[in-house]
């Protein structure tokens, strides 16, 4: 198939899209793990992230009546922080269990993203038919209309327009908080701090560090903005809550903090890669399903080899933080 310039922004522009809420996600675990706690939860939490959002819209839509405007403000404010809210319940849930009565991280982070995902499927369901819909879809075009709005002189600026300036608000800031995250962790004293509770939380306790207070901060900041990600794609991309809609995204989220190599602007990039490599069959056009779930798996390959290769070469820099995945006993200073 020939690509001319025009096509290529149009695939550009779609592979951010794609990769938006991987941005979210990604930055969000990134944040939690350099405290030391390895999230597998961050699935379920974008989830109710999503669910959430689209409660908040669409309660807001419907209280007010029908050929009356809609408040700004408010039509952006309360989906919004619907969502925050919803993640931080989540991330503080797992910040209990794992941090405050030390359970199994792996174990948590698993049941956290099945809660997440059913508590979500549960009220996207019905959400809609307690309002008289009598379906499972849930719509909220006017709140919807404020997100999606775009620079308005995107269009006239041809092929590079297309490829850099046609995006909403949500997408420039999830790129600047990508990369106002990394440059925090690594020149900040916050986040200097942050980085040795996760690599010797018994080290930076000695130090004086709050290393409870670290891990807290950092998962539910961390949680949070993972949930921004699920209310992207559900409010911003697809405009209407469909069970299970969600796909594999929250998981693609988790890899490429691998393949980012924990550093969230890297992430960036890994990101846009990732939604190319999830869009490659629409290009590729086979029409086969099973090259359709062939192709699906190309992100996962691609996050072990860099698993494999970082492992062989052994450089710190690349190498997660030491206690990572490992709950932290005061008494064993």
């Amino acid at each position: 198939m020939d690509f001319n310039v025009n096509d290529l922004a149009v695939f550009v522009q779609r592979a951010v899209i794609q990769g938006i809420p991987l941005i979210y996600g990604s930055t969000g675990e990134i944040i939690t793990e350099k405290s030391g706690n390895l999230n597998l939860g961050i699935p379920g939490i974008m989830y109710v992230g999503a669910i959430s959002g689209v409660a908040g819209a669409f309660l807001y839509e419907n209280s007010v009546p029908a050929g009356e405007p809609i408040n700004a403000i408010l039509g952006l404010a309360i989906p919004l922080l619907c969502s925050l809210l919803g993640s931080l319940i989540m991330a503080l849930i797992y910040s209990f269990l794992t941090i405050t009565l030390r359970a199994n991280q792996n174990v948590t982070g698993l049941a956290l993203t099945t809660f997440g995902v059913g508590l979500g499927n549960f009220f996207g369901g019905s959400l809609a038919k307690l309002f008289g819909s009598g379906t499972t879809g849930i719509a909220f075009n006017r709140v919807r209309a404020l997100f999606i709005k775009k620079l308005p002189f995107a269009e006239d600026c041809g092929w590079f327009g297309t490829a850099f300036l046609s995006y909403t608000f949500l997408a420039y800031f999830a790129i600047a908080l990508a990369i106002a995250v990394a440059m925090f962790i690594r020149k900040s004293r916050i986040g200097l701090n942050l980085r040795a509770v996760g690599e010797s939380p018994a080290t930076a306790d000695a130090a004086g560090i709050n290393v409870i207070r670290y891990k807290y901060f950092a998962t539910c900041f961390g949680g949070m903005i993972a949930g921004l990600g699920g209310l992207y794609y559900v409010v911003d991309y697809i405009g209407v809550w469909s069970n299970g809609g969600f796909g594999d995204r929250g998981w693609l989220a988790i890899a490429l903090v691998i393949f980012a190599l924990w550093k969230a602007d890297l992430g960036v990039l890994g990101s846009i890669l990732f939604g190319a490599l999830y869009l490659l069959d629409t290009v590729i056009r086979t029409g086969s399903l099973a090259t359709q779930k062939l192709i699906g798996m190309i992100p996962y390959v691609v996050t072990i080899i860099v698993l494999v290769a970082v492992s062989v070469r052994k450089k710190r820099e690349h190498q997660p933080p030491e206690s990572l995945g490992l709950s932290y006993f005061r008494e064993e200073r």
